[in-house]
């Protein structure tokens, strides 16, 4: 599925979005799809059968707050970044497994939280402390 039929899926999902990943001495820019209302982020990249290698979802979030996630429905890997109000990733779930209902904690209280390919931290060298910089702002 294409990145803009996948924008098509449900309110609470904006247009894409750029998004730069800090890691290494790299910069490395995604497209991200951005949700900020509880009923995107419940289903977030739910029932999708491919992510682009540049794509991701930004799930934000009002302020700091731990959060959790499971791969319920999601039929893909991905990896999970969870992201400090100033952008720092905070912590890394790498390699998410697809339909596993196990709880994956944020580790810390976050303000955003970025879905990527599975692999996609390692192959880029990404790790906690490295920056992620966005544009949008959270929901109020």
């Amino acid at each position: 599925m294409g990145l803009v039929a996948a924008l098509c899926f449900g309110a609470g999902v904006a247009a894409a979005e750029p998004l730069v990943i800090h890691a290494g001495g790299s910069a490395y820019k995604f497209e991200v799809e951005i949700v900020a209302t509880p009923e995107a982020r419940a289903k977030g990249l739910m029932f999708r059968e491919a992510l682009a290698p540049n794509a991701g979802m930004l799930f934000l979030y009002p302020g700091e707050q731990p959060v959790s996630f499971w791969m319920k429905n999601t039929l893909i890997p991905l990896d999970m970044l969870f992201l400090k109000a100033d952008g720092s990733v905070a912590h890394i779930a790498h390699n998410a497994v697809p339909l596993d209902e196990t709880p994956i904690d944020s580790g810390a209280a976050v303000q955003a939280v970025l879905e990527v390919k599975g692999g996609t931290a390692n192959a880029l060298g990404i790790k906690e402390g490295d920056r992620v910089e966005y544009q949008a702002q959270p929901a109020q």
